[in-house]
């Protein structure tokens, strides 16, 4: 009851400060609408006005709240969803503040939650008849989408998982089956779920909860409970993608909550949902360090309050929840076969082309996560950063490699184990997790058993001194050529005329000449002392090359002799050790050089509240940075 008493007081403040933001102005054109407090406009989209209904609605009906049955928010609330009916155009559709015009997903977003607003009223109409006049206006703009449900596309792999839910809404709203065929149509596309939890866009901040939440609607409204197993594999992989401080890993995201702090908020009302309904104590246990997290009652289709409210039962635990994990080490989508389905991209036909969206060829990227006590690190491939570490209060933000030859950040490609520790925290990560990633905590140890053997050959090649307890090898081989004429029989009919336009030529159908090949080889090492970062590229001529440390603003570094201010902002470390301190927490390194003084290389750049310490090398290198952990 403690985070439900906790929703109800925190979407009261919100209710009240939405019913301060509506426009009431009968002349204005937002008449009835929230103002976004952002760009003073109101929205008709699911993190605009209707948000605001869902949290007015959910007061209106609770009798714990504040606001239970007060007429005068009940007229806001039938200000608002008039005006849902004058923003919706023709088509059925609505048009968000951002680029999205006339757009089916972002319809569906709406769709999912007034619907569940509907039901919430209309369960409350024989206590309570006077809302059943919002109730109607909220029905009829359901009904109104239905043509653009049925007709309309998307852009991102979630918003087909988006559509479902709206579409079984409105099937379980008006039983007509053309809406459950349009679901089934998505669906017949498949999963884009590995089986240790990814989802294609890697987002652990925002697309993740989206995906996990819409897919159970849509397995409750259109009677589809396989649809929940890839939720429960996310769910599975989120416990290993939290840092001691409750924030989540995004450093390796395909959308906008890349590199941005995010919590597990967005994932209660899911984790809450199959926790209650599997029995599960990692899920409640998710959703209780979830529920603690809540800043907000939710935005549409994944509103908490909204969701207790409709399901009473997941107001108490549904059973004791297990600790988290937070002594391992484990390696997600160690046995996701990314080589075999990459190699089918050419046969898809679309060559390499996607319209407003991207074709993620990441997904599935081998991620390495490792938490001991007050450290959290985690080495990536695939990502602008290969390697990131919160040590306490100490934030190593990310470590980036980029060169002049493509030129900026190089992506890693291959990430291959290079010891695996056979001891207490991968067992206690397997009996934490409660079947996260079984499979592989049995693969690991007969791989362990079949390479006990090529560890102390290891240790020799790494001379360093030091004791790995893991280490991981990335490796990344970029290609870049030049091109010849075009064949003569190849040559279009303007190549002939008057003015040969540069693009009307078939540039596809040019051979390739003089293809360089610019090939990267990094090992991450975690250490008795902290960890170890050896970076490695063979070529010969002279390829300028950064490799750069961002750290939290609120670090203060020390060791200023080995340092040389750029005029970016960022800093030079020419040599000796640096050290990166935070309260009691520090992080040490030892490494550095300048082998150029270029500033900066095209296509990279410091992000604000950064601190850039930047090692400029010059190929051919072989460098090693040691990072010793404060105690």
């Amino acid at each position: 009851m403690e985070i439900y008493d906790k929703l109800v007081s925190m979407n009261d403040e919100f209710a009240q400060a939405a019913v301060e933001q509506q426009v009431l102005d009968p002349a204005s054109r937002f008449y009835g609408g929230v103002i976004d407090p952002a760009n003073g406009i109101a929205w008709p989209s699911h993190g605009g006005t209707p948000k605001d209904m869902a949290i007015w609605a959910c007061a209106l009906v609770n009798e714990d709240s504040r606001f239970y049955h007060e007429e005068t928010l009940l007229k806001r609330l039938e200000l608002a969803a008039q005006f849902m009916l004058r923003s919706q155009h023709a088509d059925g559709s609505i048009s968000p503040p951002w680029t999205n015009l006339h757009s089916p997903p972002d319809t569906a977003f709406v769709v999912s939650g007034l619907a569940q607003v509907y039901e919430l009223l209309c369960t409350h109409a024989a206590e309570y008849a006077p809302v059943r006049k919002a109730a109607e206006d909220i029905r009829l703009f359901l009904e109104r989408t239905i043509p653009v449900l049925l007709t309309g596309g998307c852009h991102t792999p979630n918003h087909r998982w988006v559509l479902c839910s709206a579409l079984g809404f409105m099937y379980k709203l008006t039983g007509r089956s053309e809406l459950k065929e349009r679901a089934e149509a998505w669906l017949a596309e498949g999963i884009d779920c590995t089986q240790d939890g990814e989802w294609t866009e890697r987002s652990n901040g925002i697309y993740n909860a989206v995906s996990d939440i819409v897919l159970i609607f849509a397995a409750e409204q259109l009677e589809l409970p396989e649809l929940l197993e890839p939720v429960r594999r996310n769910l599975r992989m989120m416990a290993y993608l939290i840092h001691p401080d409750g924030e989540v890993v995004t450093d390796y995201s395909g959308r906008q909550d890349f590199g941005s702090p995010f919590d597990l908020s967005g994932y209660f009302l899911a984790a809450k949902w199959l926790a209650y309904r599997d029995k599960d104590p990692l899920f409640e246990a998710i959703a209780e360090l979830a529920g603690r997290s809540l800043r907000h009652p939710g935005g549409l289709p994944n509103h908490a309050l909204l969701g207790l409210l409709r399901y009473p039962e997941l107001r108490q635990p549904a059973v004791p929840p297990v600790p988290l994990p937070e002594d391992y080490r484990v390696v997600l989508n160690r046995s996701f076969p990314r080589e075999h389905y990459l190699s089918g991209m050419e046969a898809a036909g679309h060559h390499g082309r996607i319209y407003h969206s991207k074709l993620h060829p990441d997904f599935g990227a081998p991620i390495a996560r490792h938490r001991h006590g007050k450290t959290s690190a985690t080495v990536m491939a695939e990502a602008n950063s290969f390697f990131a570490l919160r040590h306490g209060n100490v934030r190593l933000l990310a470590v980036q490699l980029a060169s002049a030859f493509a030129p900026g950040y190089v992506k890693l490609e291959q990430m291959e184990e290079l010891e695996l520790e056979q001891g207490k925290s991968q067992e206690q990560s397997q009996k934490q997790g409660e079947g996260l990633l079984k499979k592989q905590a049995a693969e690991e140890i007969q791989e362990q058993r079949n390479v006990q053997g090529q560890g102390k050959a290891q240790e020799n090649e790494q001379e360093r001194g030091l004791r790995a307890k893991s280490g991981y090898r990335l490796t990344a081989t970029e290609r870049k050529g030049y091109y010849a004429p075009v064949a003569k029989e190849l040559l279009p009919e303007t190549a002939r005329g008057p003015v040969s336009p540069w693009y009307l030529l078939p540039h596809h159908r040019r051979e390739v000449t003089h293809e360089q090949q610019h090939r990267v080889e990094v090992e991450v090492l975690e250490t008795a002392e902290g960890w170890s970062l050896r970076v490695q590229c063979a070529r010969e001529e002279p390829i300028l090359t950064q490799l750069t440390f961002l750290f939290g603003q609120e670090s203060e570094m020390t060791g200023g002799e080995a340092v040389e201010q750029a005029e970016n902002g960022m800093l030079f470390w020419k040599q000796g050790k640096v050290r990166l301190s935070s309260g009691e927490d520090w992080i040490e390194l030892n490494g550095g050089v300048m082998e150029h003084k270029a500033a900066g290389l095209n296509n990279t750049g410091v992000p604000v509240n950064c601190r850039a310490l930047v090692v400029n090398l010059l190929t051919p290198y072989d460098r090693t940075f040691e990072l010793k952990l404060s105690h």
